[in-house]
Order: structure tokens, then sequence, then C-alpha cells
């Protein structure tokens, strides 16, 4: 079984950070739930002029993370993504709080 599971799954090339982005990802998708069943927010208007919710937002802060290090790799090169990394945390931060 894991000789099978090893030759399956070969091409993606799981390495510690990729599973560390996707525990990640798993626990912000956990306390978010967790979030929404204890504390459930209405909807609100931000500067784009749309009703959002915590959803929303966290949906519209993992893709532009994605641009933004897809852009960063195609100007800058994959050198030094933690300036992408950072620039993200703080694009996130602030679709939390204006969007």
């Amino acid at each position: 079984m894991a000789e099978w599971f090893a030759q399956t799954f070969a091409w993606m090339a799981w390495t510690w950070q990729t599973g560390l982005f996707f525990s990640a990802l798993f626990c912000t998708l956990v306390v978010m739930t967790v979030l929404a069943v204890n504390h459930p927010e209405v909807e609100r208007t931000g500067v784009l002029r749309i009703a959002t919710t915590r959803g929303d937002r966290l949906f519209l802060s993992l893709l532009s993370a994605a641009i933004i290090h897809i852009l960063w790799i195609a100007v800058l090169g994959a050198s030094s993504l933690w300036g992408a990394t950072l620039f993200s945390l703080v694009w996130a931060f602030g679709v939390f709080r204006y969007v």
C-alpha cells in the first residue's frame, strides 16, 4: 500500500514546505469554520462596495496571494519569494480590514 501511494503521488514533489503550506491552509479553514459557528458575521460593505463575509475576504486574500506570487516570479524571479509572501500578508491584512 505504501509503495503504491509513493508511486502514485511521486509526481507531486511533496516537500516539508508543501506539507506546511497545506497544513496552514487546513488550520485556517478550521479556524474560519469555528469562527463562523461561534460568532456568525453579518455581511459588511467595504471599499469595493460589495457585501462580503469573512470567507469572501479569505478567498480574495488567497487568490490575491497566488497572483502576487506568480507576478513576483515573472518579474523578479524565484530567488526571493519571501518578499512576495510578506507583501501577500500585508495585502491580506488590508483586504480583511477594508474590503
